[in-house]
């Protein structure tokens, strides 16, 4: 990777990895080109080449970076409790939080590229490592909105809400419906209870 040495690179560099997570966000894996990326950030074409050796690792620096502002919010929002989580609704509510984005975020476009980013770790196994790191980075959250909640969970129940809401969330957007978030509430609920 060619890197940035100056702050005008770094500034470049960075407007580049945002201009692609936007075009990931609105029309997916397809919508990210070098020539598209390159006019959303207002640069010139060439410099998409010049930050990043391939589409794949202009792609790689976008879902890194995308996942990471993820986590860095999910990690705030349990910094930034000052009382305990009140009840089973408030557990759900955060356990949403973090595996689906806060709720003023939560429509089914930025939802559906959660989801597409990690199908997309099949056909792309450049991803696969970043996905595991930030999958493991995510359980950790978790696990830690749980033991908030005063609520003791192990590896495999953990994994079994996760694959719940997953689930819950797929079909609700093969359903076209407009609030996976709600089928999402209902299922963990149900397991919560």
């Amino acid at each position: 990777m060619t890197t940035a040495s100056t702050p005008k690179g770094e500034r470049r560099r960075h407007a580049l990895v945002e201009a692609a997570v936007e075009l990931l966000a609105e029309g997916g894996f397809d919508a990210v080109r070098h020539r598209a990326v390159a006019e959303r950030a207002g640069l010139p074409l060439a410099s998409t080449t010049y930050y990043f050796q391939s589409l794949d690792e202009l792609i790689g620096a976008a879902i890194e970076y995308h996942g990471r502002s993820e986590l860095a919010r999910g990690r705030a929002v349990l910094a930034a409790m000052t009382e305990p989580v009140r009840g089973r609704d408030h557990l759900v509510e955060l356990v949403l939080d973090q595996l689906l984005g806060p709720v003023e975020r939560d429509d089914a476009e930025n939802v559906l590229l959660r989801y597409e980013r990690l199908v997309a770790t099949g056909r792309r196994p450049y991803l696969r490592p970043l996905m595991l790191e930030l999958g493991a980075e995510l359980r950790a959250l978790l696990r830690e909105t749980f033991a908030l909640a005063a609520a003791d969970i192990d590896d495999a129940r953990l994994e079994q809400l996760i694959a719940l809401v997953d689930g819950a969330v797929v079909n609700a957007l093969i359903e076209v419906n407009p609030d996976p978030r709600a089928a999402a509430r209902r299922m963990l609920r149900t397991a919560l209870a």
